[in-house]
Order: structure tokens, then sequence, then C-alpha cells
């Protein structure tokens, strides 16, 4: 992969790019950031940029000034600032078949009582992340068919590990480790500890990472800390409409809602005929009139959709809940910062939303809508769930009743 094929975060690439031109690059990082926000990708095209034979030139030495310099080339980084794509390393790179570009990540085991590691799943890996190179542990987890399995990086991993870079490098001058989600690695990580700390020549781990606060503190004490930043609606939108054909008005819609994560945009825009503003008003009748039978109609048929979609459902919500706030006290008419009007649709229900509800019961729905996510990512049961959520918002709108919130 290289980086013209990363969406965005053109500044955190050219910070990586001057490190390795100005020979300040650690031999260990971390790259730190939020879900679907591009990391995984960004140290792909970050390994085949090291590893491009075509980002090094043969560069003659001047002769030194009291005599002649024995040797008169050196080899140095060129100014290129992006990997070749044609060069044999990057081939093997973008096929993820580099032998000195090794890959980490959480497995489950494949038979029982057997501690799994990565290369059990190597060719699974390539795929996916040839697939998937925006997805999450949960999408790698349900592509292997865990159901409800919990990955790890188990302390056999960390063994493997240290024996491959341990070996000298077969064909570049680097031997790169990729370790995604080391969230993931537990006390087994301690084994790693040595192996940072005192690298073999030209080694460099590359840590992908979500969540600092699950790290072994000695292990993001040794790396030099990569913060990727989420993406802008903009970088979002004009993504969609580049890489999956979206219009213009669709991208907007989505790059609004999905808050900064990639991944989510690709799954909303996979179901951006699903009409989910027609359902959030029909959940708000239902439940204002309490309609009882339509509400059970109602709560059977959102309870029949997967969990993903349950969420993007919820999300959609907040969004129409952000959009109304921003129009009653900003006067907002722009779809986040792309500078898309907000469509005439979203205006309606904005300004019907606004009449029923005060600032403080918006703000308790969308605290409700948020809990409800985490529910769901727990596996709630969803008729239960979206019972309650519906009595919950009954009373808030109806009863301007914030008690049944805390």
């Amino acid at each position: 992969m290289q980086f013209e094929n990363v969406i965005g975060h053109s500044a955190t690439k050219k910070h990586l790019i001057d490190l390795v031109q100005q020979n300040r690059l650690s031999h260990a990082l971390l790259f730190l950031g939020k879900e679907g926000n591009g990391s995984l990708p960004m140290a792909l095209a970050f390994a085949q940029y090291i590893v491009c034979t075509s980002a090094k030139s043969e560069t003659p030495v001047q002769p030194a000034l009291f005599g002649e310099s024995e040797n008169l080339t050196a080899t140095k980084i060129s100014d290129a600032l992006d990997s070749c794509g044609h060069c044999p390393s990057c081939i093997k790179a973008r096929q993820f078949i580099h032998p000195d570009i090794h890959f980490s990540f959480p497995v489950i085991p494949k038979k029982s009582g057997t501690p799994p590691v990565s290369d059990d799943y190597i060719n699974e890996w390539r795929e996916f992340i040839s697939s998937f190179p925006y997805g999450n542990v949960f999408d790698w987890l349900q592509f292997l068919g865990a159901e409800n399995k919990q990955g790890n990086i188990t302390a056999e991993e960390c063994n493997k590990i240290n024996h491959k870079l341990s070996l000298k490098a077969f064909e570049s001058s680097y031997k790169i480790l990729i370790m995604w989600m080391p969230e993931f690695l537990g006390n087994s990580g301690n084994k790693l500890l040595k192996l940072i700390e005192e690298p073999p020549p030209d080694t460099i781990f590359i840590f992908v990472a979500q969540d600092e606060n699950a790290i072994l503190p000695t292990i993001i004490s040794r790396t030099q800390l990569i913060k990727i930043p989420s993406y802008t609606d903009s970088e979002i939108e004009e993504a969609l409409v580049k890489f999956s054909d979206a219009s213009v008005d669709i991208a907007s819609r989505i790059a609004g809602v999905s808050e900064g994560n990639y991944r989510e945009a690709l799954h909303l825009f996979q179901d951006s005929e699903q009409d989910w503003e027609e359902t959030v008003r029909e959940w708000l009748n239902v439940t204002l009139k309490q309609n009882i039978s339509a509400q059970v109609r109602w709560i059977e048929k959102i309870s029949q959709e997967g969990r993903e979609k349950q969420k993007q459902f919820i999300k959609y919500f907040i969004h129409l809940l952000g959009q109304a706030l921003r129009i009653r006290y900003f006067n907002e008419e722009k779809a986040g910062n792309t500078g898309i009007e907000i469509p005439k649709n979203i205006k309606d229900f904005a300004l019907r939303i606004n009449k029923i509800c005060s600032f403080e019961a918006q703000e308790a729905i969308i605290n409700e809508l948020n809990n409800a996510i985490y529910y769901i990512e727990r596996n709630a049961h969803p008729k239960m769930l979206f019972h309650a959520l519906t009595i919950r918002l009954y009373h808030i709108i109806k009863d301007n009743s914030l008690i049944l919130v805390n």
C-alpha cells in the first residue's frame, strides 16, 4: 500500500517521511488513533516506503579536501514522497508477502488446547487487510468465524516474534514488525520488552492501537508516539465519492453521521438506501401517540435488524438531533464542516423536534441513545432495549421528565 492510497492525513504522511529522510526514525513507533481513522493503512504504507528500493539512491560522495575518499558512493534516502509501487519490494509489500515485513494480530485457537499464533492465520490476514484495511477487531474476528470467542496475542506469539526478529533480514535493509491491536497483548507482552529495549540492528516495531490505556505502560514508554487524527467530514466525503462512487449528496450525509470513522462511513454507504429518517419519524409517532400495538410492531421490526444496523439507526437519530441543536442555537444550516446545505427534509425534522423538545430534553435523549449503543455492543436483548428506550423517550418528551434518565 502506498501513501496515496491512504485517505487524507497529509500532515501525518509528511511527518513520517521526514522521520526517514532526516534519519530521526525510532526503532519502535506507536500509531495511536480511533477506530476507522486509517492507522493500519498508514502503517502498511509506511512499511512499504521503508523497504522500497527506489526510495534509496546511490549518490556520489565528493572527494575530501585533503585527499580522496576511499568510498566514492553512499546510499541515502531520496526525496521521494511515496514508495514507487513497482519495484520488487513494493510489489511484495503490496501483496503483504515481503519476507522482512512481519505481522502480529489477535487470533483465536485453531485447535482446543493449542496456543494460537498469527502465522496460523496469515493467509486470512492478507485477504482481510486487502479487502477491509479500515476494519476493526470485530470485523476481523467475524471474518475468522470466531462467533463469541475472544481474540488474543499470546505468549507463544511473543516467542515467535523474538525468534523472527533475531534472524537476519532477507531482502531489505530493515526488519519490520507491524503489531495490530497491542491492547490484546496482556502481560505476555513483557516477553518483548528486552527485544524492544535492545533490538537487533535495523529492526523497526510499529504498534497500531486505538486505546492507549489498554496497552502495557512498559511498552508505551519504549515507543515514539505518532498520533493519527480522526478524519474530517470533508475527507470522508471526498473518499466516498472517489473510492465508492457515492453521489455528493449521499457522501455529505454519511460524512456528517460517521464522526470521523471511515469504517462506519463505509457501512453507512452500504445501507444508504435504508430510510433511517422515516424509521425515526415512525418511532416518534407511535411513541408520542401511545399506540401500543404500533409500538410492538415497530420494536419487532427494528429488533430483527442486525446489531450493526441498529447502531447505525441510533447514530443517525443522534445526528438528526445534532442538526436540530445547530439550527436552534447557532442558526447553522450546514452539514458538519462540509459546507453543504442541510437537506430540506432534515431541516423540517429539526424544526419539528425543536418544537416538542427543550434543549435539556434533546440532551437527555442523546445520552439515552449513546447508552443504547453501549448496550447493543454488549449483546443486550434488542426487544427489551428498544422497549425500555421507547418508554424513556415518551417521558422525556411528553412529561418533560429527566428523572428516568438518571
